[in-house]
């Protein structure tokens, strides 16, 4: 999602009054984000919004206002998320691909990875997981299949992935069968792609 197409997706707010004068404000004094932020889910409401599959009002409207930081994103996302809530803090991981700071989110990636939120989790394999070295981006993917994160929302799952995921995913596998339980269905799809794809031995 761009910032144009959650605005666009964002008309239909409870109080859109609120939310053109709080995007009005943040470029103009930047402090002020700390306290718009958290009051986005009270004024712009908590609703799916249907123009923006799988964004709820609060989600989008929070991330816009990062997004119009005229300066020091990066900074500003550390001290959002650390001092946010849950909704919160799974806006500033949406946000991140969308703000001009490079690889100075991942940090924040590895702190949602380490929590037992789903939520959190899921946001920080989004577009931004791509600054993730690949090990840390592997035990991320399996971080999801252990807590039951829906892998489609891996963000460039199928490109990633390798052989040496195969092997952990492998080994997963192999300790669950031998408990009587199997690995999600999209992690075993995950898993015969890759084996698939390896070359076999002569």
């Amino acid at each position: 999602m761009t910032p144009d197409s959650l605005r666009a997706a964002l008309r239909g707010v409870p109080d859109p009054d609120w939310l053109d004068a709080a995007l009005r404000r943040v470029p103009a004094e930047p402090t002020a984000i700390t306290r718009l932020f958290p009051a986005a889910g009270r004024r712009c409401g908590r609703a799916a919004l249907p123009d923006a599959p799988g964004w709820t009002a609060d989600d989008a409207a929070r991330v816009l206002l990062l997004t119009s930081l005229p300066g020091d994103h990066a900074a500003y996302a550390e001290r959002l998320y650390e001092h946010g809530d849950a909704a919160e803090r799974r806006a500033v991981l949406r946000a991140l691909p969308l703000l001009p700071i490079g690889a100075a989110g991942v940090p924040l990636l590895h702190d949602a990875i380490r929590t037992n939120d789903t939520r959190l989790v899921a946001a920080a394999l989004g577009p931004y997981a791509q600054h993730l070295p690949p090990a840390a981006w592997r035990q991320a993917v399996l971080k999801c299949v252990f807590s039951g994160v829906p892998l489609d929302g891996v963000a460039d799952l199928d490109a990633r992935a390798d052989g040496e995921l195969a092997a952990m995913l492998g080994a997963l596998a192999a300790e669950r069968h031998a408990a009587g339980r199997e690995l999600p269905a999209d992690a075993t799809d995950l898993l015969d792609r890759l084996t698939a794809a390896l070359p076999r031995e002569a």
